[in-house]
């Protein structure tokens, strides 16, 4: 089975999902790594938004992200919404007819952009979200709040979009949908933010991409200075930095006729972390 095997697939039952009944006895949940971090509510993040941002992201397998999370109990609270601290993500993403969007991250270009709308199930908010990446490679966004993420941009939305993107929000069309599972960590210390997306699912009409067993860790400060202990145990336990978009990762795999090769070593290293999660959890 090659990489892109491992990650792409018809919509339907997964062959490549680990049977979570046949986990090793001594596996980890994330639930009961970070049972015992204090909590914080979505009205107190303040601050530790980040709409304005550097970010390192890493893909690391679950059972490696849980061992590195136990470090970690009273240096990050955890983002809790009715008790709940895994939170259910939807996004709708748009690009041009000839994915120019895509284009410009695949060509390295800067400024760039990307335009979504989001949904935050579990706090019962939507927005339309504009992402620029500067020159200086640093993230921002703007968004407004929108009634829900299947409604289209609309008019208002084309009025936002005239403000904070450069280009004619006519020429967007709806492209990738996702949607993922995501838990957020605080820090206590610093001026930072860690989201752990998990079970993501990309689609784009009947094609659907899965990534069984692999979490993605995106650590967000608001100074590249700012020294991450987060990101310091996880390369510790061999875990390493990747570039990676869902967007980007999604279209790259689901539409043919799109360049791909800046993607192909995001395509192996996921591949091959599946298959060899597979594998340690088939056979404990």
């Amino acid at each position: 089975m090659t990489a892109k095997e491992a990650l792409k697939r018809r919509t339907g039952a997964c062959p490549y999902l680990p049977d979570p009944t046949r986990r090793p006895p001594a596996f980890l949940s994330l639930d009961d790594a970070i049972a015992d971090f204090a909590p914080i509510e979505l009205g107190d993040l303040g601050n530790a938004a980040l709409l304005q941002r550097v970010t390192t992201k890493l893909a690391v397998p679950e059972l490696l992200l849980a061992e590195a999370l136990q470090a970690f109990e009273n240096d990050y609270k955890v983002l809790e919404i009715d008790g709940c601290r895994c939170h259910r993500y939807q996004t709708q993403y748009f690009d041009t007819p000839n994915y120019g969007l895509y284009l410009q991250h695949h060509n390295g270009q800067r400024p760039r952009y990307k335009v979504r709308i989001r949904a935050y199930q579990d706090a019962g908010e939507a927005f339309l979200e504009v992402k620029r990446k500067s020159n200086q490679d640093i993230m921002l966004k703007e968004r407004l709040q929108v009634s829900d993420v299947a409604t289209g941009i609309g008019a208002e939305g084309n009025a936002f979009l005239a403000s904070t993107f450069p280009y004619p929000a006519e020429s967007l069309h709806p492209t990738l949908w996702t949607q993922f599972q995501r838990t957020t960590l605080v820090s206590t210390q610093r001026a930072e933010r860690v989201t752990l997306d998990m079970d993501l699912v990309l689609r784009l009409g009947r094609d659907e991409i899965t990534l069984p067993g692999i979490a993605i860790a995106e650590v967000k400060r608001s100074d590249r200075a700012l020294r991450s202990e987060f990101v310091a145990r996880l390369r510790a336990l061999g875990a390493r930095p990747v570039s990676f978009s869902k967007y980007c990762f999604g279209v790259s795999l689901l539409v043919s006729r799109v360049k791909a090769n800046r993607f192909k070593p995001q395509h192996m290293l996921l591949g091959r972390m599946i298959q060899e999660g597979e594998r340690s959890w088939m056979n404990p």
